[in-house]
């Protein structure tokens, strides 16, 4: 009897317990809520991309923007297998100074010039020195024409052992002397400025390409002896710093390396040197003076001096036939005003009368 108390009571005590279990169950079924269909949030938008070279190739770091390019026209090329290098801003002391561009022979065969560029980085302009190389890598997206649109080089391309020139972009004038000449039209989808830096406030947007990563990583050759000289002497002509020609130097671009005078050199729009050169007409030539002999008198060995004796013939100097008069000169005294004159008083005498 009493085993089946104790029975009925779990059964009783289980019954309630799965009830209340169940009530729960339910409860917390009910509160269940379906979710809707998911909401895509796009992520921010990355930083823009900066490119930090290695600390190896910065030579020159300065607070000051560099100016606007100049604009100028390529000499012409002063014979086969010469490169064009294409001129930029340097700094020195005195600030900024420009490296003419200029034709140059390279080290060796096969290898193209990747021009230096000034970078902002950090608060600071550095400056990335040029190389050469077997491909052309970064050089900031700088576009310093005649090929040199921002990325890599359209003006020519080496065949073999000889270096062709696309007439397209390059001053080649004389194929006589070079032969290996194609055409190729360039399309250029960097924008065309004056801009002269990367990055910062003004500058451009370029950052490396996979194939000038590739070519920033192959091996390298620092500029010539002849590239380096050309650059010491730039910087020690005056007119060629930023503030004495304002950003227009009168030498812009040479035939050859360290060549600041002659028929190469070439000046910069709105330079002193081109306004000057643009005001004479290209047909005026000064008359040559006429040719003397030892003796003072006129020579005879062209038809410019018997000219100059038959005109003298026929018309003598006017100093000849002209009467001189001498003039004689004397020291101009200050007028002063007339005063006038006082004369004695006459005295009256007593005469005589006569009768």
């Amino acid at each position: 009897m009493m085993m089946k108390q104790i029975r009925s009571t779990r059964m009783s005590l289980f019954g309630v317990t799965l009830v209340s279990m169940l009530g729960t169950l339910a409860g917390c079924t009910a509160s269940v809520r379906v979710a809707g269909p998911p909401v895509y949030v796009p992520p921010p938008p990355p930083p823009p991309a900066v490119y930090v070279a290695p600390a190896a190739e910065v030579a020159v770091q300065v607070q000051e923007a560099p100016p606007p390019l100049p604009t100028y026209e390529q000499p012409p090329i002063p014979g086969d297998g010469y490169l064009w290098t294409p001129g930029y801003w340097a700094w020195a002391a005195g600030g900024y100074y420009w490296v003419p561009g200029t034709w140059v022979q390279p080290p060796r065969v096969g290898v193209l010039w990747t021009p230096g560029y000034w970078g902002f980085v950090g608060g600071v302009y550095a400056f990335h020195a040029g190389y050469w190389g077997p491909h052309v890598g970064f050089y900031g997206g700088v576009n310093y024409g005649f090929g040199y649109v921002g990325v890599g080089f359209a003006g020519g391309r080496w065949v073999g052992g000889s270096f062709a020139y696309n007439r397209s972009v390059t001053h080649i004038t004389n194929v006589t002397v070079v032969h290996n000449t194609y055409n190729e039209t360039v399309v250029n989808n960097v924008t065309v400025n004056r801009v002269s830096f990367n990055g910062g406030a003004g500058g451009t947007v370029a950052v490396p390409t996979a194939q000038e990563r590739t070519a920033m990583q192959e091996p390298h050759v620092p500029p010539t002896a002849s590239q380096q000289q050309h650059v010491q002497a730039a910087a020690k002509n005056p007119a060629l710093f930023a503030h004495a020609n304002g950003g227009h130097p009168a030498i812009a671009a040479t035939a050859r390396p360290g060549e600041f005078h002659g028929a190469g050199v070439i000046a910069a729009h709105g330079s002193v040197s081109a306004e000057s050169h643009a005001a004479v007409p290209a047909t005026a030539h000064p008359t040559p003076p006429p040719a003397v002999a030892s003796n003072g008198q006129l020579a005879h060995g062209g038809a410019a001096a018997n000219n100059v004796q038959n005109t003298a013939a026929k018309k003598p100097l006017m100093a000849s036939t002209r009467r001189r008069t001498r003039v004689r000169t004397r020291p101009i005294s200050p007028r002063l005003p007339r005063l006038p004159r006082s004369r004695p008083r006459r005295r009256r005498t007593s005469r005589p009368i006569r009768r």
